[in-house]
C-alpha cells in the first residue's frame, strides 16, 4: 500500500491505482468527464487535473499514480480557474439544443456546466458543417460531439468490435467507422451508454421522451444467463386516466455493467392478456389430464418452484430438455469437484491473464463473456485459446490461438487437454493411470489436433497467473457429457484454472436447481408453458392461456456467477399468471415472489424475502444486487470414465446457433433486432450439399422437415453450416448436441 495525502488527509492506495481511483475509493470528489471505471483512461478531457508537492504544474489524476508522501492538492483557486476555462471551450458553439436533445436532464456536459458556473462564453470558434450521420439503431451529432473518446475506448477495450475511431482533424475532428465506409459493428449500444452528451443516440428513441419523463426500474436482462443489469425506462403513453405504460428504452449502468444489443434494444416482447375464467378453467382441466409439463428456462425460479410443487402434487412430469442436460452435467462434475458450482465468474475471465474457451461460440450464445474475455485481452494481454469446430469472426481481435477440433470429438479433446494441463499435479495414482493410458495417436488423429497444439497451450498457459477454463453449451447435449463434465473437474481441482461453465437460458441454472427433470418422452399429453404442448400458456401470441412476458414479472433467476438476481414489473399485466393457475390446482399463495423465500436452502438458496433483495451497484462498482448462492459440498464419489471411440460427422451438418443479438422467441419479437433467419454456409458445404446462394432448401432435422434460404458466407469454412433456432423453427439451442447430420434439398432460387 502506498500511503499520501488528499488535501491534507491521509489516504492509502493499491499498487497500480491511479490517484483519481485513490480519491474515489476515500471519498473525494475529482471532476471527470471522460474518465470510465472500466476502461483505460481516455485522459481527453483534463477536468482531472490535480496539483502535487512534488511536480511543477497540473497533473492528470486519471493516469498518475501515486508515491509515498504525495500530497496532492485536488480543489484550489487555480484548479477551479483551469477547470472552468476547461468548461468554456467545451462550450464553445456547442448547439443550444436542450429542449430537444435526448441527453438533456442526463448531460455530463449541462452538469459540469452548471458547476462551474459557466453562464457565458469568453471564446469562440468558426462553426462547421457537420453532417449527421444514421448509422442503422444508432445516430450520431458530431456538432454535439465533445471527443471525450469514451465510445471508441468501450468499444475497442470492452466489446471487442473496434468498429469506430477518432478521426482527428483539429476543430472538425469527429468520430467515425474504422476501416469502413459504415458501422460494421454488433449493434450492443454501448457506445449510446458512455456518451456524456447526445451525440450518439438511439435512433428508435431519439425525439420521444425527455429523461425526466421516464420512471426507471431497475431489473434483469431476460436473454442470456450473464444476468445483466438493466433498467426499463417507462412511462405513461397518454396522459388519460387509465393510460398504459411503455418501455421506451432500456439504461444501464454503464460504469460498471455492459449491455449486449439485445439487452438494450429487445425489450418489448411484452404480451397483452385479459381475465377470463373458461381459459383459466381450461388450463386447470388440460394440467389434471397432463402426464408433464413442457417448459423453457426463460422462466423466474419462483415459477420453477410452483412447477415443482404442481409436481409433487399432481405426481406429474416435468420436460425441460436444456436445463436437464445441464443439470446431469453439473451431477457428473460435482462427483469429482466434491461442490455443486464451479468456481469461476464472469470477474475471474476479466481479471485471467490465461483463458481456454471449448465447446461454445460465446460470442453470439453469451456476449457478456465474450466482453469479459477481450477485457482480459486489452487490459491484461491475456493469451487465449479458442477450441471449436468454427471460427468466429468476432472473436478474432482477442483470440491468441485457435485450436479447431473434429464435430463430435469434444471428450477426446478434453481429455488430451486436461492431460496436458494436469501435468504434474498431485494426482491420485488411478488418476495418473487413467492419463498414462490415454491413446494420444488416436485422439489426436481423429480429433484433428496435433501434439504440437497442446503443447503450445502448455507453453502459453505457463506463465498466466490468473487463468479460467470456459466450457460452452456444446457440450451440455453431447452424449459423452458425463465424461467431459468430470474431466473439466479434474482441471478445476487440480491446477489455477478457475471453471466457468455458460448456460444457454437466462434461468437454466435456477431450474436445473429447483426442478426434478425427466427425460422429454414427447409424451402425448403435455401442457407447454413457453413451449410445445398440446395445451399452451405462455407469452406467445398463439398460446391457449396467454401469460405474462419476463418484463411483465417480478421475481428472480441464477446468472452463470451463481448469483440470485431480482427482476421487476416494467409493463403492468391484466391477465392471468402462473401462481393464478396453480392457486386454482391447490398450490396456493398470494403472490408469485412469496415463494421467493421458500426457494430450496439444500441447493444454497437464502430464505431472503424478494423485497429484501438489493437491485443496484455501490458507488465504487460493489455489485449489491441479490445474493450468491452457497456452494454446497456434494459427494465425490465419481471416476473418470474411459474415452470411448470418437464419432465421425461426414456429409452435410449443420450447427445450432443464433446470429448476434437473436437468442430466443422473445429477441426474435424486437422490432429493433436484424432477424435474420436463413441458412449461413462456406462455398465448400454449398458444393457438398448442391445448394447455391439464394435458393430456398429444406432440411430434414431430427425427423421434421424446415424451409430456410441458404446464404454463401465468405467468414465460413468447411462443410458445418449455421441454422438459427431464435425463431423457434428447430426449438431451442439445447435439445441435444448442437451439431447434427442433416439431409439438404434445393427448392430452387426465390428470385
Amino acid at each position: 500500500m502506498i500511503n499520501f495525502t488528499i488535501n491534507g488527509q491521509p489516504v492509502t492506495a493499491a499498487k497500480g491505482e491511479t490517484i483519481l481511483q485513490a480519491a474515489r475509493k476515500a471519498g473525494f470528489y475529482i471532476p471527470t468527464m471522460c474518465y470510465l471505471e472500466k476502461t483505460t483512461p481516455c485522459a481527453s478531457c483534463r477536468l482531472c487535473v490535480v496539483e502535487t508537492d512534488k511536480t511543477d504544474g497540473l497533473i492528470l489524476s486519471c493516469q498518475t499514480p501515486p508515491t509515498e508522501g504525495l500530497a496532492v492538492t485536488i480543489d484550489s483557486e487555480n484548479l477551479k480557474a483551469e477547470r472552468t476555462n476547461i468548461m468554456r471551450l467545451y462550450d464553445v458553439n456547442h448547439p443550444l439544443e436542450c429542449g430537444v436533445c435526448d441527453k438533456s436532464g442526463a448531460c455530463d456536459l449541462q452538469n459540469k456546466t452548471l458547476e462551474f458556473g459557466v453562464d457565458r462564453q469568453h471564446f469562440s470558434a468558426k462553426e462547421q458543417h457537420r453532417k449527421i450521420e444514421h448509422w442503422g439503431l444508432i445516430n450520431y451529432d458530431p456538432s454535439l460531439c465533445i471527443l471525450c473518446e469514451k465510445c471508441v475506448h468501450v468499444c475497442n477495450e470492452i466489446i471487442g468490435d473496434d468498429a469506430i475511431t477518432l478521426q482527428f482533424g483539429g476543430y472538425k475532428s469527429s468520430v467515425v467507422p474504422k476501416n469502413s465506409d459504415t458501422l460494421d459493428c454488433t449493434f450492443c449500444g454501448e457506445c449510446i451508454a458512455v456518451c456524456p452528451v447526445g451525440a450518439l443516440v438511439s435512433s428508435d428513441f431519439q425525439y420521444s421522451a425527455n429523461a425526466w419523463e421516464l420512471i426507471q426500474i431497475p431489473a434483469t436482462c431476460a436473454h442470456c444467463s450473464a444476468g445483466c443489469s438493466l433498467t426499463y425506462e417507462v412511462r405513461h403513453t397518454s396522459n388519460s386516466v387509465g393510460g398504459k405504460s411503455k418501455i421506451y428504452r432500456v439504461t444501464n449502468d454503464f460504469e460498471h455493467a455492459t449491455l449486449c444489443g439485445a439487452g438494450r434494444f429487445g425489450f418489448d416482447f411484452g404480451v397483452e392478456g385479459t381475465k377470463a375464467e373458461n381459459e383459466l378453467s381450461r388450463a386447470v382441466d388440460a394440467i389434471k389430464g397432463a402426464e408433464a409439463i413442457r417448459f423453457g428456462s426463460m422462466i423466474t425460479n419462483e415459477e420453477a418452484l410452483i412447477l415443482q410443487k404442481l409436481k409433487q402434487k399432481l405426481g406429474i412430469k416435468l420436460y425441460n430438455e436444456e436445463a436437464r442436460l445441464y443439470q446431469a452435467f453439473m451431477n457428473a462434475y460435482a462427483s469429482i469437484s466434491g461442490k455443486t458450482a464451479f468456481g469461476g465468474t464472469l470477474d475471474a475471465i476479466r481479471q485471467s491473464e490465461g483463458i481456454i474457451l471449448l465447446g461454445g461460440r460465446v460470442a453470439t450464445d453469451n456476449p457478456a463473456v465474450r466482453y469479459a474475455m477481450t477485457t482480459a485481452a486489452r487490459h491484461n494481454g491475456a493469451k487465449i485459446v479458442y477450441m471449436h469446430p468454427l471460427e468466429d469472426a468476432l472473436m478474432q481481435n482477442v483470440v491468441t490461438q485457435f485450436v479447431k477440433y473434429e464435430v463430435g470429438t469434444e471428450e477426446g479433446v478434453m481429455a488430451m487437454l486436461a492431460k496436458t494441463l494436469l501435468e504434474g499435479a498431485d494426482l491420485s495414482d488411478e488418476a495418473k493411470a487413467y492419463f498414462d493410458d490415454l491413446d494420444e495417436g488416436y485422439l489426436c488423429a481423429e480429433s484433428n489436433v496435433g501434439d504440437e497444439e497442446f503443447a503450445r497451450i502448455a507453453k502459453a498457459m505457463k506463465r498466466a497467473k490468473c487463468k479460467t477454463l470456459i466450457v460452452g453449451a456444446d457440450v451440455f447435449g453431447h452424449k459423452r457429457a458425463s465424461s467431459i463434465a468430470k474431466l473439466c473437474a479434474m482441471v478445476e481441482t487440480y491446477t489455477e484454472f478457475s471453471l466457468v461453465v455458460v448456460a444457454p437460458s437466462v434461468n437454466t441454472v435456477g431450474v436445473s436447481l429447483i426442478c426434478d427433470l425427466s427425460q422429454d418422452s414427447e409424451g402425448k399429453s403435455v401442457v407447454g408453458y413457453n413451449a410445445p404442448g398440446d395445451f399452451v400458456m405462455g407469452s406467445s401470441s398463439g398460446a391457449d392461456l396467454k401469460l405474462p412476458a419476463l418484463n411483465s414479472q417480478e421475481g428472480t433467476f441464477v446468472s452463470i456467477d451463481h448469483q440470485v438476481l431480482p427482476t421487476n414489473v416494467a409493463v403492468a399485466y391484466e391477465g392471468y399468471t402462473l401462481n393464478d393457475v396453480a392457486c386454482a390446482l391447490g398450490v396456493e399463495a398470494r403472490y408469485t415472489i412469496d415463494y421467493t423465500a421458500q426457494l430450496p436452502r439444500e441447493k444454497g438458496f437464502s430464505a431472503k424475502a424478494f423485497d429484501d433483495l438489493g437491485n443496484f451497484f455501490g458507488p465504487l462498482g460493489e455489485d449489491l444486487r441479490g445474493y450468491l448462492l452457497e456452494n454446497v459440498d456434494a459427494e465425490a464419489n465419481g471416476k473418470l470414465e474411459p474415452v470411448e471411440d470418437l464419432p465421425e460427422f461426414n456429409g452435410t451438418v449443420v450447427y445450432r446457433c443464433n446470429p448476434v443479438n437473436q437468442f430466443n422467441a422473445c429477441t426474435a419479437q424486437s422490432r429493433q433486432l436484424e432477424k435474420d433467419t436463413a441458412l449461413h454456409g462456406s462455398a465448400q458445404f454449398a458444393a457438398a450439399a448442391k445448394i447455391a446462394d439464394g435458393d430456398k432448401v429444406r432440411i430434414e432435422f431430427k425427423g421434421n422437415i424446415e424451409e430456410r434460404t441458404f446464404v454463401l458466407d465468405s467468414e465460413l469454412k468447411g462443410t458445418v453450416a449455421l441454422v438459427p433456432t431464435f425463431d423457434t423453427a428447430f426449438g431451442g439451442l439445447m435439445d441435444g448436441y448442437r451439431f447434427e447430420k442433416v439431409k439438404i434439398m434445393s427448392m430452387g432460387s426465390e428470385s
